[in-house]
């Protein structure tokens, strides 16, 4: 970048002068919301086609728009003011619906009153129908609508997410359709939805007296939903919830970039990006596509909306623009994103850092209301550390390059030893490796930054004096820099540090999309830059698996980065050539602004055909698999990991015969199913499905587990139970059955149930003596306690 490059001219769109005619305004409406009316109806076909029901798609689509976008909406427009078109405020509306289901859920779950929730909204409705002043907040305020483009090309990216989870969605069938085997992290966070359906104080369901320390608040979000709507846990966490939430944070993101650009076209582009993208070049040196959305990881796509919200609320407090009354979001939102996801705030704390500094340096001032966010955040992060840290986030510690340990070209060169040593400064194969083994970490390093320039080249605008005297520059570059500098710098056994980078990751892209319209492009420039970086991704081939050595890695990074580079060139020579032909532009700094917006097109047109490209190769695998055109995935080959439709079954019939107080006693604990000394403790699926809390079923996320990752050379998975003696009290009940042993289950922890799974473990044909069977489900024997 360069000095001279020009901000992009203010573009708010404002209402005519002139009177307009009914008819013309009535035409203008129903073709803006055309595109909309199309992906209203596209969701519930999409979960009617794997198996949702007409009953539970009516009562979520009610849900969210009665009990969130509605009060979100009201609210939103009264602490910040209508946005002047309705899929805006609508999103932003839905992203403060969020975190008012969360007030309204912690309100109800501590006092008992669950039964109430479904009604939290009315209050809300009924206080601005009542009073005066807030009846205005029904209509859009100002108007300001936005061009027909807009609206098309916002629909075309939230179909785009829809696609992406369709072909997501019968990968994990909900239970009991199929023999499956699931992603354990996925029935982790299902018990953590049924133990929020519960009164505080919450408890880790999974072992007796282990107190929940997590960030829960996505999951809190699901009871909520399943509470409101009567819809299974299951259905609203394999089905219901990912779209419209993803849906959220694309309309907020597309906000945001309006409010941070000035014109109407980045927010498309950002989204699309965002949501839709992928690195630029994928190739078998990557071993994460690193996709925004998880479907494995809910705590992370639940999290987009709400930070995209807050970075925004923050961009207008550097920026100098009144918040007024939205103050009050700034600690609302950053204390739901702390206990949403406790890696998303740590990149925006050190980005509103670095402006207040950089703000004093320039302008011998001090920039009183980012002093006032940064204070108000570091408020909620301390909250939140107090009421959701734990678990995982004790593994984390400082080793630079530690995210090596989980890409195939350094295990395959100097970490094929690593293991589970945790090493120091850095990874242990790193240190003893000498130059080499340096000089290949950088290029690894190197390849990465390459491959993620679609969020990270926004932060060329540090280069332009123009830019660098925008503190929102500094908020987003340093909040950028700070996820991926945490990315790289810590170390985590199981490379949850990579989501201080996915925290970050839309806000990059907000900050690359500034970069593309503060060159003030003409269209032809756009258009040829973006088809150039499609053409080069989807043709030019990918670097293959090499040799599992040195040279051979070197040679697959080099491949990928010539294909970048070979990208960055065209795009950058087309995008002069059209600028010249247009007579757009004149003189070499001019030149240099077109060749900027063609390679930044360029980069954002590869993304999103990578993106794309995976999507449609999934469907069709989807397509032309037999037992795909039933709903099913196909029949799991290695059987050791699934769950069968007979333990599901029995774990449905449980949570819909036990009092809601009841506690089982199971010996299922690991994955695979049978029990053996230092199996891999994550099974969760019987308080997951079964939505009882057990005496002791698995252990692999306990703090006590994390905490002793490394012993026996063991990850935390396969870690001893935390407690031994209850342990052996609870194999005992299924082995080698006593009076004795049942009367203190039920005695000291409330025991009613047995679960009893004989692919895990021998069961006593004694124990039918003293407690009657009252169900067998294949493998699964449930007897009840007298």
């Amino acid at each position: 970048m360069t000095d001279s490059v020009a901000v992009a001219v203010p573009e708010t769109p404002a209402a005519s002068a002139a009177p307009t005619r009914a008819p013309r305004r009535v035409a203008e409406s129903a073709l803006t919301a055309l595109p909309w009316l199309v992906v209203l109806a596209l969701l519930p076909i999409a979960w009617w086609r794997v198996g949702v029901g007409v009953h539970d798609i009516v009562g979520y689509v009610a849900y969210w728009l009665g009990a969130l976008v509605l009060p979100g909406t009201l609210v939103h427009r009264a602490l910040r003011g209508s946005r002047g078109n309705l899929p805006e405020d609508l999103g932003f509306g839905a992203a403060t619906g969020l975190v008012l289901e969360l007030a309204a859920w912690a309100l109800a779950t501590a006092t008992g009153q669950q039964h109430l929730l479904r009604w939290w909204a009315a209050p809300v409705v009924l206080l601005f129908l009542a009073v005066p002043r807030l009846r205005r907040h029904w209509r859009i305020g100002r108007r300001q609508p936005l061009p027909l483009a807009w609206h098309v090309a916002m629909a075309a990216v939230l179909l785009a997410v829809l696609a992406w989870a369709a072909v997501q969605w019968p990968g994990n069938p909900v239970p009991p359709t199929a023999d499956h085997t699931y992603y354990p992290d996925l029935f982790y966070h299902l018990s953590l939805v049924q133990e929020l359906t519960r009164d505080m104080p919450f408890v880790l369901p999974h072992v007796a007296g282990e107190p929940l320390r997590y960030h829960f608040l996505s999951d809190a979000h699901m009871a909520s939903a399943s509470m409101i709507t009567g819809s299974s846990p299951a259905l609203v966490l394999l089905r219901l919830w990912l779209v419209p939430v993803a849906a959220t944070a694309v309309l907020v993101s597309a906000g945001v970039a309006r409010d941070l650009s000035r014109v109407w076209w980045t927010g498309p582009i950002v989204a699309a990006v965002t949501y839709i993208g992928l690195p630029v070049a994928l190739g078998s040196a990557l071993t994460d596509a690193a996709g925004v959305l998880s479907v494995a990881s809910p705590s992370q796509t639940y999290v987009l909306a709400l930070f995209v919200v807050l970075v925004g609320l923050c961009l207008d407090a550097v920026r100098g623009r009144a918040l007024g009354p939205g103050w009050a979001l700034v600690p609302a939102f950053g204390l739901a994103c702390a206990g949403s996801k406790s890696s998303a705030l740590p990149g925006l704390l050190a980005g509103l850092l670095v402006t207040a500094v950089v703000t004093v340096w320039r302008r011998r001032r001090v920039p009183w209301p980012t002093v006032v966010a940064l204070a108000l955040l570091l408020a909620a992060t301390a909250v939140g550390y107090r009421l959701f840290a734990g678990g995982g986030a004790g593994t984390l510690r400082v080793q630079v390059f530690g995210l090596l340990r989980f890409m195939l070209p350094y295990g395959q060169t100097f970490g094929g030893s690593d293991g589970t040593r945790a090493g120091g400064l850095a990874p242990p194969g790193l240190a003893s490796g000498g130059w080499p083994a340096g000089l290949f970490a950088c290029g690894i390093l190197g390849w990465w930054l390459l491959m993620q320039a679609p969020r990270l080249a926004g932060t060329l605008l540090l280069l332009s004096r123009r830019h660098r005297a925008d503190p929102a520059t500094w908020l987003l570059a340093g909040t950028v820099l700070a996820g991926a500098g945490a990315t790289w710098v810590f170390h985590h056994p199981s490379a949850s540090q990579v989501y201080f980078w996915l925290a970050v990751l839309p806000i990059g892209v907000l900050l690359s999309g500034h970069l593309l319209a503060a060159t003030r492009p003409r269209w032809p420039v756009l258009v040829v830059g973006a088809l150039a970086g499609a053409v080069v991704a989807l043709t030019i081939p990918a670097a293959g698996l090499p040799a599992a050595s040195l040279g051979g890695w070197w040679g697959a990074l080099g491949w990928s980065a010539g294909r970048f580079l070979a990208l960055a060139l065209l795009a950058g020579v087309l995008g002069v050539l059209v600028a010249v032909l247009l007579r757009r532009y004149s003189g070499e700094l001019r030149w240099t602004a077109a060749a900027v917006a063609a390679v930044t097109a360029a980069i954002f047109g590869a993304s999103v055909a990578v993106g794309a490209k995976g999507t449609v190769l999934a469907a069709l695998r989807l397509r032309d698999s037999e037992s795909a055109v039933a709903g099913l995935p196909p029949t799991p080959t290695d059987t050791r990991y699934v769950l069968t439709r007979a333990e599901a079954r029995a774990a449905l019939w449980l949570d819909a015969h036990a009092d809601a107080d009841d506690v089982v006693a199971t010996n299922v604990h690991c994955r695979p199913a049978r029990t053996t000394p230092h199996c891999d403790a994550r099974a969760f699926w019987v308080t997951g499905l079964g939505g009882h809390r057990a005496v002791v079923e698995s252990w692999g996320y306990t703090d006590a587990a994390l905490a002793a990752h490394g012993r026996y050379g063991l990850g935390y998975a396969r870690q001893d139970p935390p407690d031994a003696e209850l342990f052996a009290l609870n194999e005992r009940v299924f082995t080698t059955p006593s009076g004795a042993d049942l009367d203190r289950l039920r005695r000291e922890y409330g025991v009613r149930w047995l679960f009893a799974d004989t692919r895990a473990g021998r069961v006593s044909p004694a124990l039918a003596e003293l407690a009657p069977i009252r169900l067998v489900s294949g493998p699964v024997i449930i007897y009840e306690l007298p």
